[in-house]
């Protein structure tokens, strides 16, 4: 289907805490795509992963925090609000009803890429959205398998497809490597330590207000 307005940049993820990581991919992309801007999308209760330490309510705050000065950039609290497991499809099905000219581009670093397949519905997230893998440098792909086969269908080289298409582009694209963790940010401030540099202030002071991530 044929899109009528620039591709919207979607960047799910829990959160806990957000950091300098999310944020450079999110803007590296929104440039390198000519995005018309990207949505933070917290994730409210995920099901393949630990639950977050933060509430939901406090990651949201997070991100409101880190991205208030960013015009490029805005938030969406559908997966928080929702009831019940947070599933990108769902997602997605769900933004549409927002956005129903704009193309969705699903931002992911390769290593979330690579486990595509244990998702929730996976084949149907193409049917809603562009796939922007995020790589460093000597990245590899598979070979063989449902992965490689979705990739070789669906490849793209051109950035325009992505804009002038709904859904079901998988593009490639350099990111500058930002090795930063946000279990390792949790565990330097459960031990006293400053982790300033690998967050923004504005949501480390957020963090500190609301006693985030203190051993008790």
């Amino acid at each position: 289907m044929q899109a009528t307005q620039r591709a919207i940049g979607i960047l799910g993820g829990t959160f806990d805490p957000i950091h300098h990581g999310h944020l450079r991919l999110g803007l590296e992309l929104y440039d390198a795509l000519r995005l018309k801007l990207v949505l933070f999308t917290p994730t409210g209760h995920p099901i393949y992963r630990k639950q977050p330490v933060a509430t939901p309510e406090q990651r949201l705050k997070m991100v409101q925090c880190a991205i208030a000065k960013e015009s490029a950039f805005m938030v969406d609290d559908c997966e928080i609000k929702r009831q019940g497991p947070s599933y990108t499809v769902d997602t997605l099905s769900e933004l549409r009803q927002k956005y129903p000219h704009s193309p969705f581009c699903l931002l992911m670093g390769i290593d979330a890429f690579l486990g595509l397949s244990s998702w929730h519905k996976w084949q149907e997230i193409l049917q809603h959205a562009h796939i922007i893998i995020a790589h460093r440098p000597h990245y590899s792909l598979p070979h063989s398998g449902v992965i490689a086969d979705l990739v070789k269908t669906h490849l793209q080289e051109n950035s325009n497809y992505v804009h002038e298409n709904l859904s079901g582009g998988i593009l490639l694209k350099p990111l500058t490597p930002l090795e930063i963790s946000a279990t390792d940010i949790r565990k330097q401030i459960a031990m006293g330590r400053n982790p300033r540099y690998l967050l923004p202030d504005s949501v480390y002071e957020y963090i500190q207000n609301e006693q985030i991530y203190r051993i008790r």
